[in-house]
């Protein structure tokens, strides 16, 4: 997947996901407690992920994927002195 295509899917999940928390905080949500458990448990920490995910996500691959370096590897022997 390209990453603005990968970027685009996260930010709209960001957004969408974003709207229960605007429930829970100026609507009834809060008062349903079904409902809170879900906003303060699950989606809570997914918008902030995702968010993160934005944010620092291109450090994030570049951590996992890990750099595979090769290094040139003399056979000749130094001569010591």
């Amino acid at each position: 997947m390209k990453a603005a295509i990968e970027r685009k899917i996260i930010r709209w999940f960001h957004i969408l996901a974003s709207i229960p928390i605007l429930g829970y905080v100026y609507g009834p949500v809060a008062n349903i407690p079904e409902a809170a458990r879900m906003v303060k448990w699950v989606i809570l920490p997914l918008v902030i992920l995702s968010g993160f995910w934005l944010w620092l996500g291109h450090l994030a691959r570049k951590h996992f994927k890990g750099t595979t370096r090769t290094y040139r590897v003399s056979t000749e022997k130094r001569k010591t002195i």
